[in-house]
């Protein structure tokens, strides 16, 4: 496997025991990444770490300090590190399960391939395996990872198992701290039904392979045209915010535009009732 794993050690049911790796499930490679430049040098900027009494230092001789007041720390090296040891530092302990729909989707953060490590744990992990493909359930662990322990969400994919860490509750804020100054509005029940028509005629499966960076894609044009010396780049204008009185025309017009674009009707759909009559709503002149 050319990936390199990101933790190493073992994975635990009860009393059954297997040595597992954990490799990133997602790559950040292909991110456009940029360098600071000095512009009247062209010198590419170095961060080095440095004392502001003795100047420049080596990072590999720095340790670890924790501020307990203002200008005061204790330090840690590596060796004090090494002094918290719990058991989630070289084993995943499931600890429970539960239904997948239980867990918030707030709480679902970084995916890993958990993968049998070293062959001889093949067996014990296809035990664990199959035993939670046969239950259904998601298993419930802990584990300490870039220096911090996390709770893990694991399930079966394939012929391994996907990992998930989980956020910690004090890490998610509480929705009604911004959603409770919404302000409350009926909306209309005509407007709801053409809008509903517009989601019902874009339906479809998801593909991930649809999506495509278009932000990425105009840096690196830019990024092309700026090599070859040239001009590429144009400015898109923010759409209009849609105001009360154009908004029924703006969903009718919608409505029109998408079955207009659908390359294949939604499956079993009763024709469209056409809302019933209202009076126009006056336009008012802009001041």
């Amino acid at each position: 496997m050319a990936a390199r794993p990101t933790w190493q050690g073992h994975l635990k049911l009860s009393l059954v025991t297997c040595p597992v790796a954990l490799y990133a499930a997602t790559s950040s490679s292909n991110e456009i990444h940029f360098n600071l430049i000095n512009p009247e040098t062209n010198n590419r900027i170095r961060m080095v770490p440095t004392d502001p009494d003795t100047g420049p230092v080596e990072r590999s001789d720095l340790v670890k300090g924790y501020e307990v007041s203002k200008d005061e720390y204790v330090l840690f090296d590596d060796a004090d590190f090494d002094k918290v040891r719990l058991e989630s530092t070289k084993t995943i302990s499931i600890d429970a399960f539960v239904d997948e729909s239980d867990i918030d989707r707030l709480y679902w953060d970084d995916p890993f391939f958990v993968v049998p490590d070293k062959g001889a744990g093949a067996d014990a992990f296809a035990v664990i395996r199959d035993a939670m493909m046969k239950q259904g359930k998601v298993a419930l662990g802990k584990l300490v990872l870039r220096g911090k322990e996390r709770q893990l969400a694991l399930e079966v994919r394939g012929k391994g198992l996907l990992a998930y860490t989980l956020r910690a509750h004090d890490e998610v804020r509480d929705a009604d701290d911004y959603f409770d100054d919404i302000p409350t509005v009926k909306a209309d029940a005509d407007m709801v039904e053409i809008a509903a028509r517009i989601i019902a005629q874009k339906e479809a499966d998801f593909d991930p392979t649809a999506f495509k960076d278009q932000y990425d894609d105009a840096l690196r044009e830019l990024i092309k045209s700026k090599t070859k010396g040239g001009k590429g780049m144009v400015e898109v204008a923010e759409p209009d915010d849609t105001n009360v009185i154009d908004l029924m025309e703006a969903l009718r017009n919608s409505l029109k535009g998408s079955a207009t674009g659908t390359k294949k009707p939604a499956a079993k759909k009763a024709p469209a009732k056409k809302a019933p009559a209202k009076k126009p709503a006056a336009k008012t002149k802009a001041a």
